[in-house]
């Protein structure tokens, strides 16, 4: 059994969590307390930057599945050469804070890109759908990386509101978005889905019922202070993912 098995039945389950250290944080160590999180409270895979030298170091660490996000197909490749289980064309979310966006056609470029580098040695290949495009984009987008055996697709929400609710009512702002474009990509391809941006104890049941197999958990984890606080999160998270799985099971 490989590595990225794990992932893939928790994904089939619709329990998987994918704890996400950031496409941008290159600080080694919160990187490392982060991947601890997810390895102690029983995710199902963790999603690193990809800096050469930090892919090295973690996944000596652990073997744990593990996805390495980034924009570049060079760096995916590389990524894989350095014994990386998935790569992950995105986040995007990120990068809208620089003024860098992205159109269906240059996503699905970068992702052919990925593929002809990858050759043979390809491997579980998740992309991000640009939660900024129109929805009518990100269904043709979904349908044309299902066309090309994409894994998995992630959603993604950009939320670009001057002040943030306090509360539940901004959690929700926070992922409304994202949870309204797995809806919709729900009803329209087959390709499993990862729901990410904003997700967090409070949202990720939402995510499940919006048609998520999987969600994709950030700065809920890796923006706390403390590890106790990390992996108590994590493992709300999961549970909450289980107790989806245990629903589905019992509609079969």
């Amino acid at each position: 059994m490989s590595r990225i098995d794990l992932f893939k039945d928790h994904l089939s389950a619709k329990r998987a969590v994918k704890v996400i250290a950031g496409i941008d944080n290159f600080d080694i160590d919160n990187v490392k307390k982060v991947v601890k999180a997810a390895e102690v409270s029983g995710a199902s895979a963790v999603d690193i930057c990809a800096d050469e030298h930090i892919v090295s170091e973690i996944r000596n660490m652990t073997e744990m599945p593990l996805f390495v996000s980034s924009i570049v197909p060079s760096e995916l490749a590389r990524a894989v050469e350095l014994g990386t289980d998935a790569i992950e064309l995105g986040n995007f979310d990120v990068l809208y804070k620089k003024g860098v966006s992205f159109s269906k056609d240059e996503v699905l470029n970068l992702v052919d890109q990925t593929l002809a580098l990858l050759g043979d040695n390809r491997v579980f290949f998740s992309v991000t759908i640009p939660g900024e495009i129109s929805i009518a984009d990100q269904i043709e987008l979904a349908r044309e990386l299902e066309a090309r055996n994409i894994d998995l697709i992630q959603t993604e929400g950009h939320f670009s509101a001057d002040k943030q609710a306090d509360g539940v009512r901004g959690l929700m702002e926070r992922a409304e978005l994202t949870i309204s474009n797995t809806i919709e990509l729900a009803r329209n391809v087959d390709i499993p889905i990862m729901t990410a941006t904003g997700i967090n104890p409070t949202t990720a049941p939402f995510a499940f019922t919006a048609g998520a197999s999987a969600i994709g958990c950030g700065s809920c984890i890796n923006k706390m202070n403390s590890e106790i606080s990390m992996i108590a999160t994590a493992k709300q998270l999961v549970d909450i993912a289980v107790k989806n799985a245990e629903k589905v099971a019992e509609l079969v």
